[in-house]
């Protein structure tokens, strides 16, 4: 029989499958599951976005766009970002079109990163990071946040954590899992601190536009910044285009972009052009239905965040994205323990904290990008369970 043990590379064979996934496979097959494990919004895509791409399909607009993505979408998503976000780029020389943020995100750390080179990472924080720093021969060093400072990145525990290896520091604000959100304040000292040991920042913004009482401010508009920012964002969170599959990245540094669209040219050589379309009539005819879905997301926020505390979860007040990180360690069960049993016991599906790295532990995740009748629902099965749980341990 032929072997086969050195067919996978090492590193492929250290990294774990997302600990999202295994509890996403988990749930199917499984009756009368309420899953608030995965991000992604019950929404349908706004009636004129669907139109605009059934007319291109009918049209025969169905072959390749250029690499960088087309034109005109690069030009809506500069004029975007300067009257959301109030960041200017040049749509020909400082936006790419990609295959989802996660595209971005790879590109940019091949571009970045050699063999030993550190990458900075909040956490906890988005489980992609890590794996895609690791294939790319990079060491990841995490930066630890806490709920007593509200999951934000501070300058005193990054300082912590540099050395005259790092390289790359990856921010996602609004925060997945935590929903933390940065002001500008809150920046300064980060930012100083990326200018002072010459970091790049790569600033994954996918939540950027889901912020609750607040504008989203990017660490790209800080002074110093831009040059060596790479902003990621996309359509699948605020938008409710998931399946869609087109993120984009935008930098001041025309270098860093070009060298991104080289490896891009290679691969996926395109976002999909149906998808591009899309997201172009998004821009175009799709805002104010992402300002209603917005609006919803805050109700269910409140509601949920608000739900969890009376069950007994206590809950830092999440300012951004779609989720909710309560504290689990109330109940003497660690984080996994707890979603296993939650899962199987209860009909609800979420995400254990320490698949985010360290500070989830004794954490869970939530996802509110759900309807508000199965928020309703689970928070009626959480605190049941919780109760069956405090009446099994009062009885030993």
């Amino acid at each position: 029989m032929t072997s086969t043990s050195n067919w996978i590379a090492p590193r492929v064979r250290e990294i774990q499958p997302s600990g999202i996934r295994k509890f996403f496979d988990q749930t199917q097959g499984c009756a009368d599951v309420i899953r608030l494990g995965v991000g992604e919004p019950d929404f349908s895509v706004p009636e004129p976005v669907r139109a605009a791409c059934i007319r291109a399909l009918q049209d025969g607009l169905t072959g390749y766009t250029p690499n960088a993505g087309l034109p005109e979408l690069r030009e809506a998503i500069s004029e975007y970002m300067q009257g959301s976000f109030r960041l200017t780029y040049d749509p020909a020389r400082e936006v790419l079109v990609t295959v989802g943020t996660s595209e971005a995100v790879d590109l940019a750390l091949r571009t970045c990163i050699v063999p030993g080179d550190e990458v900075l990472i909040p956490a906890p924080g988005y489980v992609a990071y890590a794996p895609i720093a690791h294939l790319c021969g990079g060491k990841v060093v995490e930066v630890e946040t806490s709920a007593a400072h509200k999951f934000k990145l501070t300058a005193e525990a990054l300082a912590r954590r540099i050395t005259d290896r790092s390289k790359v520091l990856i921010v996602n604000y609004p925060g997945n899992p935590t929903g933390a959100v940065m002001t500008k304040e809150d920046w300064l000292p980060v930012a100083a601190l990326a200018v002072k040991h010459n970091l790049i920042v790569i600033s994954d913004e996918v939540y950027a536009e889901l912020t609750y009482g607040k504008r989203h401010v990017s660490i790209a508009s800080l002074p110093g910044m831009r040059e060596r920012t790479l902003v990621i964002g996309g359509f699948s969170k605020a938008f409710a285009m998931t399946g869609w599959r087109v993120g984009y990245a935008a930098c001041g540094n025309h270098d860093l972009l070009s060298a991104m669209l080289k490896i891009h040219q290679y691969t996926a050589m395109s976002a999909p052009t149906p998808g591009q379309i899309a997201a172009l009539a998004s821009l175009q005819h799709g805002l104010e239905a992402k300002e209603a879905m917005k609006e919803i997301f805050d109700q269910r926020r409140r509601m949920f965040v608000s739900g969890l505390r009376e069950v007994g979860l206590s809950c830092h007040e999440p300012e951004g994205a779609f989720y909710a990180f309560p504290s689990v360690a109330s109940t003497g069960q660690d984080c996994e323990a707890f979603a296993e049993r939650l899962l199987r016991e209860a009909g609800v599906a979420a995400v254990p904290g320490r698949v985010f790295g360290k500070g989830g532990e004794g954490h869970i995740r939530f996802s509110y990008a759900a309807s508000t009748e199965n928020l309703e629902r689970a928070l009626e099965r959480i605190g049941r369970f919780l109760e069956r749980m405090r009446v099994g341990v009062e009885a030993i």
